[in-house]
């Protein structure tokens, strides 16, 4: 096959993923510097998407995370076979989610083998989960064979615009001139992915002493949580915007933040993708397998023996991996003038 000058993305449905997909975007340029690069993903995540100087256009998938739509992939394919594509690479290992490139009539159609996807992929991968560890070398490797180790694996660098960050920091009534401590404490997966409300709130009420800012983020899902810190920290100097900023305006925030402390969550992905400083606090799951990936970020894991289990909720009942993690451990962690 000569050099592809039009790919075809199908992404995956996590923010976090989509964050890492980015390495793969990035490692895709510096091969083929002079190729486009489209990608079929969910409408959430366009501003994401737009953040990345490598992807041409965000396609937006009519269909939610879970759902079947056969017919629907089929219709978007054949309304993209005009779009010329000649290379499409599917990150999610779903059945359905190949059907697309194939409706679309793409000649080079490449994912890991997955749900007995033989005919609607025809360049067909087989993982080797020891030897590609971590999902951004998954990624990476489906461009580049799987021989790829993490150092061979482009870092994410999101776009950010520091004049837009600073208006946004305004609207929400921040003093840029102020250091600023964002948290993170929600988790799409689950509560074993959660660190105690308490120990953020401890955590929040230090760094206000220290005369910071502390600005909470997350989703309207997060709410219930943030609030809870929120009363506890008991501080005009914290900022509950949970489930209030776009996903746009959070992007921006974490890119002027002093610091980021969050669980494994999308947000944590984004924080290092804006070489922000980042703590990522790590219960039920693996550091090793989706980890920051940037040199400005620092795990902390008590690496329990129980853990990690991957489970969405602690199936021993004392979510020891996350209780016992103190916030001392992480304020000493900080580097902190």
């Amino acid at each position: 096959m000569p050099h592809p000058s039009h790919i075809f993305i199908v992404g995956p449905a996590w923010v976090g993923d989509m964050v890492m997909a980015q390495s793969l975007f990035i490692f895709i340029k510096q091969q083929y510097p002079s190729a486009t690069i489209d990608v079929l993903a969910p409408v959430w995540s366009k501003p994401l998407l737009s953040a990345m100087p490598e992807v041409r256009k965000a396609i937006e998938m009519p269909l939610g995370h879970g759902k079947l739509g056969l017919g629907e992939r089929f219709r978007l394919g054949k309304s993209l076979r005009k779009e010329g594509y000649d290379w499409s690479i599917t990150l999610p290992n779903s059945w359905k989610s190949a059907l697309t490139p194939f409706a679309a009539n793409i000649p080079k159609r490449t994912g890991y083998k997955g749900e007995a996807r033989y005919g609607l992929l025809n360049d067909i991968k087989n993982l080797d989960k020891k030897r590609l560890s971590m999902t951004v070398q998954r990624f990476v490797a489906l461009a580049g064979g799987d021989q790829i180790t993490l150092d061979d694996c482009p870092k994410p660098q999101l776009f950010i615009d520091q004049t837009e960050a600073k208006q946004i920091a305004e609207k929400y009534q921040l003093n840029t001139s102020k250091r600023l401590l964002m948290l993170c404490p929600g988790a799409e997966y689950g509560s074993a992915k959660c660190w105690p409300d308490k120990h953020y709130a401890e955590l929040a009420q230090h760094f206000i002493k220290q005369d910071w800012q502390v600005v909470l983020l997350g989703s309207e899902k997060d709410q219930t949580t943030s609030t809870a810190i929120a009363n506890r920290a008991n501080s005009q100097h914290c900022y509950d915007l949970t489930g209030k900023t776009s996903l746009h305006e959070a992007i921006l925030l974490l890119a002027l933040a002093n610091y980021v402390v969050s669980n494994d969550s999308g947000l944590m992905h984004i924080a290092a993708a804006v070489n922000s400083p980042v703590i990522a606090i790590y219960g039920s799951s693996d550091p090793k397998f989706t980890p920051p990936l940037s040199s400005q970020s620092q795990i902390a894991t008590l690496n329990l023996d129980c853990s990690p289990c991957f489970k969405r909720e602690c199936p021993l009942g004392h979510l020891n991996c996350l209780n016992k993690l103190e916030p001392t451990q992480i304020i000493n962690m900080m580097s902190v003038s």
